[in-house]
């Protein structure tokens, strides 16, 4: 049973029911009890009258707002860097892809253009698995890279520990 009070389950309210009764004493709560009423009445009546104020003051733009948006929840900072992640992986990949068109594209034209086809596919084949060798090495997403360092690290040793950091 959920109640008006910020996620307070039945158990937990009738807790509450018998320290107060304790606490205040049984001729004094339905005093206390009524004053909590007035109070929590006049919570309400407060929230709806600053409901109103910036409803009036904001006019029909008020109701374009897209609260969801504006939720600070939505804003989960591994979910942040994972698909940043993600997206900087997607781009690195989609310029190797095109650096390979590319590559490919040059060695078709150059045999084509008459030349000896042994040599000219040999050279440039071997000139570009050499600048991909490098391009990979120095474009390898993050991902990669952790990939890489993780599967580097011995396991049996323990981590470094570094005396002057702490």
């Amino acid at each position: 049973m959920e109640t008006m009070f910020m996620g307070i389950n039945g158990t937990e309210m009738v807790i509450l029911v018998i320290v107060a009764l304790v606490v205040i004493g049984p001729k004094r709560l339905p005093e206390y009890a009524q004053k909590l009423r007035d109070l929590v009445r006049q919570l309400r009546r407060m929230a709806e009258g600053a409901k109103d104020n910036v409803k009036r003051d904001f006019g029909d733009d008020f109701k374009d707002v897209d609260w969801q948006k504006l939720d600070p929840r939505q804003y989960d900072p591994r979910r942040i860097v994972r698909e940043a992640l993600v997206e900087e992986d997607s781009a690195i990949r989609e310029a190797k892809r095109r650096e390979q068109d590319a590559t490919s594209g040059t060695t078709t034209e150059s045999t084509s253009a008459g030349s000896n086809p042994a040599s000219t596919e040999t050279g440039s084949a071997g000139t570009a698995s050499a600048g991909a060798g490098a391009a990979t090495a120095a474009q390898r997403s993050p991902i990669e890279r952790f990939q890489a360092q993780h599967a580097k690290r011995d396991r049996s040793a323990p981590a470094p520990f570094d005396p002057d950091a702490t």
